[in-house]
């Protein structure tokens, strides 16, 4: 794949790539990278937009049972929205198997860095592939088999009748109706491990009977092997991709990359006075900046990566600069910072942070893939992300001083141990503001912030009254309190303001 740095490609290239024989199913294994020119603007579009896809399928994949058809309903409509193909359509669907393509290759890139990248990338492509799979009819089901040379034979309606009773017995949630009617497949053993190790398939001199309703399973699971082999080559041919100064800024942005308001200008700037932040880190804040600002009241000083956390997640929630410099001046000369030492090492990267010093870069807040993904709190840090970096048994401690129910710990608890931690800050919200479905995908700290105010203003029903619980809780944390992310946000935004964007960070300390 060879990239230009136009803003368009010329009809007549277009149409000299428009090989349809390429892509002969909507359904692909990703064998064979692309090999045709697109331009800079293209790929960052196509990679923010399966970045989007895959995100959806994350939330879904824990939101709901995967064959549910609220789940099958949500991934069909953003698979149409994002124009990727979600069945196998008629031949003109050419553009969207293209941009499908193209596009898994560009995460590829992006997603081969570190192992939890891989493992992140590998798990949502399978949902992807097991979700479109299934929604197939059984003939292009077979037409894809083949095109991925998968070819099992199918058995004979002689040597089924003969092994009915075994199958019936061996192959969970088919009747013996079912078991005559589902066309059954003879797989070798090695491909159908996953169904052998569940109990879920017949097996017979080395061989497993598998039901079509289960092929999926073996196609998973070459998927698997062959997907994971391609990253770790991937990850092997990063240096000579890293030489090229076009590609290695976006593929590092994309892999931490957020993709919804960067939170850069908020409506309520100046509304929001210093009296209130002690009430609103209770109510509002994200657990990450809950922390944050509990530290900074305990300890009147946070480090740089504190420093810049926090006081970018207040700059978007409102904060005006002259706040900012009286908020944090007020705090650290309440400790060992006196106030001449404050303005003359601090107040700089506070006046730097809303753009009035140095290169005059106006920072936005950081999100949740950037908090979680780059520079990890060491000892005597608090920034970062507490599902992501804390202990598990220090994180339980903080959700039961919170107030967190058991259940609801335990089922946070599960959602970092499946490294879901976007997940877990979302079931926090939904445990805290009481509702049973917050109804967005959270993405960002400052979203966190306005939708806790939008939901407690009346601006989203509520389960219950958050009353003697809600006003305990606050009155505790509030009294505990005072003893003691530049990414790219649309894929309309111009290819070369999101790479001004990605501009090391300032490291005064």
């Amino acid at each position: 794949m060879e990239f230009s740095s136009g803003r368009g490609r010329l009809k007549q290239g277009r149409l000299a790539g428009d090989r349809r024989e390429l892509y002969p199913h909507s359904l692909q294994f990703y064998l064979e990278p692309p090999t045709e020119n697109i331009s800079l603007v293209e790929f960052e579009s196509f990679a923010v937009d399966r970045l989007r896809l895959l995100k959806v399928v994350e939330n879904l994949g824990v939101s709901y049972v995967r064959s549910s058809e609220m789940y099958k309903t949500k991934l069909e409509s953003e698979l149409r929205k994002l124009k990727f193909p979600y069945k196998a359509l008629a031949e003109d669907d050419y553009e969207a198997r293209r941009k499908d393509h193209i596009s898994h290759f560009i995460l590829r890139l992006a997603y081969c860095q570190s192992e939890d990248l891989r493992r992140w990338f590998l798990q949502q492509e399978m949902d992807l592939l097991r979700y479109r799979f299934n929604e197939l009819t059984e003939s292009l089901r077979q037409k894809f088999l083949e095109h991925v040379n998968l070819s099992f034979e199918a058995i004979s309606e002689d040597l089924k009748n003969e092994l009915a009773n075994e199958l019936y017995t061996s192959t969970p949630g088919l009747t013996m109706l079912k078991v005559k009617e589902q066309m059954f497949y003879k797989v070798g053993l090695a491909d159908a491990v996953d169904l052998f190790r569940a109990r879920r398939v017949f097996i017979k001199d080395g061989f497993a009977y598998v039901p079509l309703k289960d092929i999926d399973a073996i196609v998973l699971n070459n998927y698997r092997t062959k997907l994971s082999k391609a990253l770790a080559l991937t990850a092997r041919s990063l240096p000579s991709i890293q030489s090229d100064e076009r590609l290695q800024p976006l593929l590092n942005h994309l892999s931490h990359s957020y993709i919804g308001p960067d939170y850069s200008v908020q409506k309520n700037t100046g509304k929001i006075s210093l009296e209130q932040i002690d009430t609103l880190s209770v109510k509002s804040f994200p657990l990450c900046m809950r922390q944050l600002h509990k530290a900074l009241r305990e300890n009147h000083h946070l480090r740089h990566g504190g420093r810049m956390q926090y006081g970018l997640f207040l700059k978007g929630i409102g904060l005006t600069l002259e706040q900012a410099l009286e908020f944090w001046k007020k705090e650290f000369i309440r400790g060992k910072v006196d106030a001449d030492k404050f303005d003359k090492g601090y107040a700089y990267s506070i006046r730097h942070s809303y753009g009035k010093e140095g290169k005059r870069t106006d920072y936005t807040p950081y999100s949740c893939m950037k908090i979680i993904m780059s520079n990890p709190p060491s000892q005597g840090d608090y920034h970062g992300c507490p599902f992501r970096h804390s202990d598990p048994e220090l994180l339980k401690q903080k959700l039961q001083s919170y107030k967190i129910s058991p259940s609801g710990i335990t089922q946070i608890l599960e959602l970092v141990k499946g490294m879901h931690y976007q997940l877990a800050c979302q079931k926090y919200f939904e445990l805290t503001h009481d509702v049973d479905d917050i109804g967005f995908s959270l993405n960002h700290p400052n979203q966190y912030f306005t939708e806790s105010q939008r939901l407690l203003s009346g601006g989203r029903e509520m389960k219950k009254e958050l009353s003697n619980s809600g006003n305990s809780q606050q009155k505790s944390n509030s009294q505990e309190s005072m003893n003691s992310n530049p990414t790219p946000t649309s894929s309309k935004k111009p290819a070369d303001a999101d790479l001004e964007e990605l501009e090391a960070y300032f490291t005064e300390d």
